[in-house]
């Protein structure tokens, strides 16, 4: 499965660079107030996916954090009722969780 994974992960980089190598003529972008941006085209895309990620990613921001108070609202709620028996207390004492 590992191997798998790198040769997704390297046709992945190849058709990426293959992109770049093929579109590296000159592209110009107009923008407002007859400003301008001539660089190559590869940069050009490169630049109009990272906006999108980023519009992207604040446009999420409100609903992750109504997400996260609402996770952290039920966290410190009320204490559940306790259970009718008690479980009795193991003799040994458990590893920690995560170590």
């Amino acid at each position: 499965m590992k191997y798998v994974l790198w040769l997704l992960k390297a046709a992945i980089f190849f058709t990426l660079f293959a992109f770049a190598l093929n579109n590296q003529q000159d592209a110009t972008v107009h923008f407002f107030f007859g400003t301008q941006w001539t660089t190559s085209l590869v940069l050009v895309v490169l630049a109009a996916f990272t906006l999108g990620v980023a519009v992207g990613v604040l446009g999420m921001v409100p609903h992750w954090w109504r997400h996260r108070s609402a996770a952290r609202g039920h966290h410190g709620g009320a204490a559940a009722p306790a259970p009718a028996a008690a479980a009795p207390e193991p003799s040994t004492p458990l590893p920690p969780h995560g170590i």
